[in-house]
């Protein structure tokens, strides 16, 4: 397309003629008093002249686009509060069209796209179709890097193990770096990654490997989207990061509710179905769960009001949505499928991980649609949980029964306004500025 030149307006003055008495006439009185309406008239015709003149300046520069786009960038950096509709408006996302290898071909095994650390498969999924995707690259915000290094993983000595992960994702950055001129320009830091294991970012499955191993130098300037996250220091997060929730399937949830509303019975009061070790094995100097679970084993296995199941079972779905209260537990890490499942169900979660940080607290209103128990705590179960039947139950379910809580913590096929997706972009959208200054702080390097 030709560019349009605009040719600049014309300025247009205005000018006053005025005839001027000559030096040594005496006016007539009469005169005085058609002078003074003369002066008058001229007065109030500069007034007016003036007032239009204005008002000509301010509308051209009104419709000055770069006026426009210096009043929002100004209005947006001293903007306290986020406008989520707004903001999203104008979020750009280039996603990489990397080689098979580095994703899709892990998908021929049926579990990587629908299992708990599948939240990776279903973020590129839905960015490919969304609204908020581009195609050219100049425009883009941020930058999305399809590496899949949790779903396909292995299983040693009872845990998954991701090795592969810290070796493919170097050799998708070498790819993007040597092929794309973005990832030098800001050396990663507006490029996305998801890490969605045990805990994120380090890329290791047991917590004392992962602080031992940390952040991957190469991802450090990067932004990574995993589920781990804790409210005080820890290695794993030493990255610009945010907490997103683990893959639990909408599709079996709407199969479930279909069977099971959310407000019906529920004649099952506290439900559990999980890895108990009655003998916790020390793995790497560590207990599975701290000796949470085995706590909770011993102490309530024989209470006919706890529903406690060490076995799988592929339909448990339907068991949470017959439960009052279920027990999230930590197991290796903090976080848990857990904690998804029962929002999705109807089912009050009982958070048992001191510390940990959980997803999207600016849509899922944590205090009041669950309960937190300290560790140390978990033999007094019984005791804090009839306490809060007692008190405000009706009132947390009410709250947890709310389909837009729902809503935020499931991922679908493609970004639904509200959804999981939708909530890390509204993440990414706020650290939009960050991302800018560290762009700039790059360029000027």
């Amino acid at each position: 397309m030709a560019e349009q030149r605009i040719k600049p307006l014309k300025n247009r003055g205005f000018y006053l003629r005025m005839k001027l008495l000559p030096k040594h006439t005496r006016p007539h009185p009469q005169d005085h008093k058609n002078c003074f309406y003369k002066y008058y008239k001229c007065l109030l015709w500069l007034s007016f002249s003036l007032y239009f003149f204005s008002s000509y300046l301010i509308t051209n520069n009104n419709n000055n686009p770069h006026t426009k786009s210096s009043r929002s960038l100004f209005e947006s950096s001293n903007t306290t509060s986020l406008n989520p509709q707004g903001e999203l408006k104008n979020l750009k996302i280039f996603v990489y069209d990397l080689p098979a290898r580095y994703n899709t071909d892990w998908l021929s095994n049926q579990r990587c796209s629908n299992h708990l650390f599948a939240s990776e498969v279903a973020i590129h999924r839905a960015l490919l179709t969304s609204d908020f995707r581009t195609f050219d690259p100049y425009e883009a915000d941020f930058f999305f890097v399809p590496v899949y290094v949790s779903c396909n993983f292995s299983t040693v000595n009872g845990f998954p193990a991701i090795g592969h992960a810290r070796p493919l994702i170097s050799a998708a950055i070498r790819l993007i770096s040597d092929e794309y001129p973005f990832w030098n320009r800001t050396r990663g830091s507006d490029h996305v990654f998801v890490a969605s294991h045990d805990f994120g970012s380090c890329f290791h499955t047991l917590e004392d490997v992962a602080i031992a191993d940390g952040v991957p130098e190469i991802l450090r300037n990067s932004i990574v989207l995993q589920t781990f996250g804790v409210k005080y220091k820890h290695p794993c997060q030493e990255v610009e990061n945010v907490v997103i929730p683990p893959y639990v399937s909408p599709e079996s949830v709407r199969k479930t509710v279909e069977k099971a509303p959310v407000d019906g019975r529920r004649d099952i009061w506290v439900f559990f179905r999980g890895k108990m070790e009655v003998h916790p094995k020390n793995v790497s100097g560590r207990y599975y769960s701290k000796r949470v679970r085995t706590e909770i084993w011993r102490k309530f296995n024989n209470d006919r009001r706890f529903y406690l199941q060490r076995h799988r079972f592929a339909g448990y779905q339907s068991e949470i949505a017959r439960s009052v209260f279920c027990l999230c537990p930590l197991g290796w890490a903090p976080w848990s499928p857990r904690l998804v499942e029962s929002v999705a169900l109807g089912c009050v979660p009982v958070i048992i991980a001191d510390g940990i940080r959980l997803p999207f607290p600016w849509a899922v209103r944590w205090s009041e649609i669950s309960l937190t128990v300290a560790e140390k705590d978990v033999g007094r179960l019984g005791k804090i949980l009839e306490h809060v039947e007692a008190t405000n139950l009706t009132r947390i379910q009410s709250n947890l029964w709310d389909p837009k809580t729902r809503r935020a913590l499931l991922f679908n096929n493609e970004v639904e306004e509200g959804d999981a997706t939708w909530q890390v972009l509204r993440a990414l959208s706020e650290k939009m500025h960050k991302s800018y200054k560290r762009r700039r702080r790059v360029e000027s390097q």
